[in-house]
């Protein structure tokens, strides 16, 4: 089986590599496609060594060539980032002049990199064999994964929220994460952990109970908070929780993105060592814990189909009664060779779906904006999501975001 890698010249590739070569034997051929040449070639040629130390049989090349990296593939893994991190950094800044979270998923920023984004890929998905999968670990992936799905592609969008708490709180218990299935469920990044099953066992009350400040802590959400709620929230939910101190923190420190930028550099200068074939320590602080575990599962139960259990972006379809059937949400699905389909769960709280209506409603709005383009429909997705919700400041929003990326959404206005 061939897997195109779009975006192949990031810093994560390498993760994703050495999952490859740990879990997935039935891959014959990668091809990692980057239009960054130089970037490209070093993250290429660090993957290869990852291949060999693991004593793989997998093939690795890289490419500038979309056509030659998509034709034949089966699978086609997204992870390209339009802009870079310059375009990351001005996301998680424009927004704080409004009082506004600045972040590159969610809110005004969030929403500056899926009209950025949405375009390029829908046209990498139009070029890619009409049989093969698009799995997209692009951001926001709850918005893109729609578009791709509205635009007609086999596609499913994947997270490593889910697989992080899994790995987590399998430690914790002394068990095969394997052993453990969570009930995930929301939209991506507006997710909730309402239980931990283990031989049919929600053991989520005991780790509350033995282990409530350090799941708060990991999350960044108030002790007290988790305790009302009954369960546990994904990180990005203090954006919403706790709106204002974040803004407060982003104002008075660099933004994430200008610390990731450092790291990517250093990452890459250890790439370079031609003596280097593991994954290097500091790679852990560039995110993505478990992406490979994630991306690989979900592949091998699309491509084997043996119904193997992971969290999966996917439409509706009445899993949420409250949406339309053609939202996207994010739960826990099994997946099989004709894509996921969730695993049946209770209704979210009043509160919680409240929550996730809004954010739905914003992203429906989100995709339109990306794919039709028009400075009003950017205002109304604006308006619509709960983190801005008010007319001037939608409004400005809506100025300061084409303002700082005219560069890439001149088609839009």
């Amino acid at each position: 089986m061939k897997i195109a890698v779009v975006g192949g010249g990031s810093t994560y590739t390498p993760e994703l590599i050495d999952g490859f070569a740990r879990l997935a034997p039935f891959v014959s051929e990668i091809v990692l496609l980057d239009p960054a040449a130089d970037r490209l070639s070093t993250v290429g040629a660090f993957a290869q060594r990852i291949l060999r130390a693991h004593g793989s049989r997998t093939t690795l090349r890289w490419t500038a060539d979309v056509d030659d990296a998509l034709a034949g593939a089966a699978t086609v893994v997204i992870q390209l980032r339009v802009g870079g991190q310059q375009a990351r950094i001005s996301d998680e800044t424009f927004p704080l002049a409004c009082d506004c979270v600045g972040q590159e998923t969610t809110g005004a920023g969030g929403f500056a990199k899926a009209l950025r984004t949405v375009p390029v890929v829908l046209d990498i998905a139009r070029r890619a064999d009409p049989g093969a999968w698009i799995v997209n670990f692009t951001n926001p992936v709850g918005i893109v994964t729609r578009a791709l799905l509205d635009d007609g592609h086999r596609a499913a969008g994947l997270c490593n929220v889910a697989i992080g708490f899994q790995r987590r709180w399998a430690a914790q218990l002394g068990v095969d994460p394997a052993a453990l299935t969570l009930d995930h469920v929301g939209l991506n990044h507006l997710t909730w952990e309402r239980a931990a099953y283990v031989d049919g066992v929600d053991r989520l009350p005991a780790l509350l109970e033995s282990a409530l400040d350090e799941i708060a802590g990991n999350v960044q959400i108030p002790a007290a908070l988790v305790r009302s709620l009954g369960s546990v929230p994904s990180y990005y939910l203090r954006y919403f929780y706790c709106h204002d101190e974040v803004v407060a923190e982003e104002r008075g420190r660099p933004t994430r993105g200008q610390r990731v930028a450092e790291i990517e550099q250093e990452l890459l200068r250890l790439y370079r060592d031609p003596a280097l074939d593991t994954k290097p320590e500091l790679l852990g602080q560039r995110g993505g814990a478990f992406y490979s575990e994630a991306a690989v599962g979900l592949i091998a139960s699309l491509q084997h189909d043996d119904g193997g259990v992971h969290a999966v972006n996917v439409r509706n379809r009445g899993f949420l009664p409250f949406l339309a059937d053609d939202a996207v949400i994010e739960t826990t699905c099994t997946v099989g060779a004709r894509g996921a389909e969730p695993v049946a769960a209770a209704p979210l709280r009043p509160e919680q779906a409240g929550l996730v209506a809004g954010v739905s409603a914003y992203e429906e709005l989100a995709v339109e904006a990306a794919v039709k383009g028009g400075r009003d429909r950017v205002y109304r997705a604006l308006l619509a999501h709960p983190l801005v919700a008010r007319h001037a400041k939608a409004e400005r929003l809506t100025d300061d975001l084409l303002a700082a990326n005219r560069d890439h959404l001149a088609w839009l206005r």
